[in-house]
């Protein structure tokens, strides 16, 4: 069931999929909501940094195929970009420009290009100082779309406070992609970079893969052209948001993200965009109205940072009924991304058990992953599972803990466990 699309601004839509139809007393609501941008306009100002691990473990063919991954990085680069590169390792170093940032051209690609090749690997890691010196290049340009790579092949040696205190310094100032090399990084720290920062984490076990992903990476934030947007919630008196969660393209739980916006509305930030769609499964507690008395639930809008302008906006509606088939209907792309969420949720439980030892538990929940993965067609996700798991019976969930499981494949599960298929709208 669908609710009619209102459209405000054209590069973007919001469209609602829901059925509107609640059993008398009920008062949960659920809705998927797509939004959608054209990527239509010129191209914003932008700002990109590379942050490249230069730490003692970085040496031999790590630290050539990240100069490699750099250097394709920025030829990539628009011309009038701003950029700039970050040495890291117990400290930050500027590699290039000396300090600030330059404007991409030819000339300025080739310093850099130069500078990057010199980089040799020593010392530790400290993230959250890399971290801190990309948000003080960042904050001296707030109005472009700014974003950042983060390569590591190590785990962080800061106390956990002082990564987190870095990591919440830079929430709203740019977006992050981080990428670990090898095997000897934690999923879970840089998951927390990326999560906070609306980017994406990944393995890159090769070091020869290096130079496609940031090339990939770098030519994505090219093509971003809204630098913040933003999705205002309003709710009707009494009603409760139980939860806000991007399902697609990956799983992000959007909820404790809220920014208070008025009376009875909260704004969750969106990060950048270009031409690309994303979904958002809202759920909302409602107070009962009187059978066949439609209302409306939720009102989504779609606002620039920065601005009162609203780009698109759409409603959520609900509406009591003695009609039991109406009802007990479930809107398919609900139950999509229901099924969705609780994949991601089975992997992530089920490694976090293997990780703890604790085998009946890993090999309930990561069966419940294999059977999910069938069950939704998700053939990356059952593919990564069977280097984790030996798969007795995948339509029962069924599975056996491998003894050989390769380290890089169960880092590749964790890492990519939160990815989702998106769904098609009908009609």
């Amino acid at each position: 069931m669908t609710a009619p699309e209102i459209t405000v601004a054209a590069p973007f839509t919001v469209q609602v999929d829901q059925n509107p139809y609640l059993a008398p007393g009920t008062t949960r609501v659920d809705a998927v909501v797509t939004v959608t941008a054209t990527g239509a306009g010129a191209p914003a100002d932008a700002l990109e940094i590379v942050v490249v691990d230069v730490s003692g473990s970085m040496g031999g063919d790590k630290i050539r195929s990240a100069r490699q991954a750099t250097a394709a990085a920025i030829a990539e680069l628009r011309d009038g970009v701003a950029f700039a590169v970050i040495a890291g390792d117990h400290r930050a170093r500027q590699v290039y420009p000396d300090a600030g940032t330059a404007r991409a051209d030819e000339r300025t690609r080739a310093e850099a290009t130069a500078r990057v090749g010199e980089l040799q690997a020593d010392g530790g890691t400290a993230i959250g100082t890399w971290l801190s010196a990309a948000r003080d290049l960042a904050d001296r340009h707030p109005d472009a779309v700014r974003h950042a790579i983060l390569l590591t092949d190590g785990q962080n040696g800061e106390s956990t406070p002082e990564f987190l205190r870095a990591v919440r310094s830079c929430v709203g100032v740019f977006t992050c992609d981080c990428r670990g090399v090898g095997t000897d990084w934690r999923v879970d720290e840089l998951r927390t970079v990326a999560s906070s920062l609306l980017g994406s984490v990944d393995i890159v076990a090769r070091p020869d893969d290096l130079a496609a992903d940031f090339r990939a990476l770098t030519g994505a934030a090219m093509a971003k052209n809204v630098a913040e947007l933003w999705l205002r919630l309003w709710t009707p008196q009494g009603a409760t948001v139980r939860f806000l969660k991007q399902v697609a393209p990956a799983v992000e739980d959007l909820t404790d993200r809220r920014v208070e916006a008025g009376r009875q509305r909260g704004a969750y930030l969106l990060g950048a965009w270009g031409a690309e769609s994303r979904d958002y499964h809202l759920c909302v507690d409602v107070t009962p109205a009187p059978v066949n008395a439609p209302v409306r639930a939720a009102r989504v809008e779609l606002v620039r940072g920065g601005s009162h302008d609203v780009f698109a906006q759409a409603n959520v509606t609900a509406e009591w009924t003695d009609d039991v088939v109406r009802s007990s209907a479930i809107d398919p792309r609900v139950a999509h991304y229901t099924g969705q969420v609780a994949l991601a949720a089975a992997v992530a439980d089920g490694l976090a058990a293997r990780e703890a030892g604790d085998v009946a538990r890993a090999e309930e929940r990561l069966g419940e992953a294999v059977r999910l993965a069938a069950e939704s067609g998700h053939d990356d996700t059952a593919q990564l599972l069977a280097g984790v798991v030996d798969v007795l019976d995948a339509k029962t969930g069924t599975v056996r803990l491998r003894a050989d499981a390769d380290k890089a494949g169960t880092m590749a599960l964790d890492a990519r466990g939160t990815r989702t298929i998106q769904v098609g709208r009908r009609g």
